[in-house]
């Protein structure tokens, strides 16, 4: 199911990014660019980064950035954007982030089926590990379709 909405197109590596703004750009692209999200739901994630500061940094090792579906969903998608390097969001808990996996859904229904099946790869952990080690296209892609 994770497949489905996240296409080998959608999943990018980078060495590094210059900071928690590159991470975001960079994993939005795919979305931006295949249609699922306008220029103006990358602005949202921003401006909820700078109020509440950085909620969506959800464990060691991963951020979800996301907004609401007004603030610019036009179809439902993931993207998943591994910095090798890691990058810091300002979560002393959870940094360095290594896998930022963008969400947008339009509606709640697609949220929590994206959400359950992300919950299961999260929830094991071993995949969950293997996932913030996986360094490649090859071992990100087969953790993915396990779920």
């Amino acid at each position: 199911m994770l497949a489905e909405w996240l296409p080998a197109d959608r999943i990018n590596i980078v060495e590094q990014v210059e900071d928690w703004r590159e991470a975001i750009t960079l994993s939005a692209a795919p979305l931006l660019r295949d249609g699922a999200i306008s220029p103006a739901y990358v602005e949202a994630i921003f401006a909820s980064h700078q109020s509440l500061g950085p909620y969506y940094v959800i464990a060691p090792g991963l951020a979800m950035p996301h907004a609401r579906p007004e603030e610019g969903v036009k179809a439902a998608g993931l993207s998943l954007l591994y910095v090798k390097q890691g990058v810091h969001f300002d979560s002393a808990e959870n940094d360095p982030v290594y896998v930022v996996l963008m969400l947008c859904a339009i509606n709640g229904d697609e949220h929590l089926q994206m959400i359950s099946q992300l919950a299961e790869l999260f929830s094991d952990e071993d995949d969950f590990k293997a996932l913030i080690a996986a360094d490649s296209y090859p071992a990100l892609n087969a953790l993915i379709k396990k779920y």
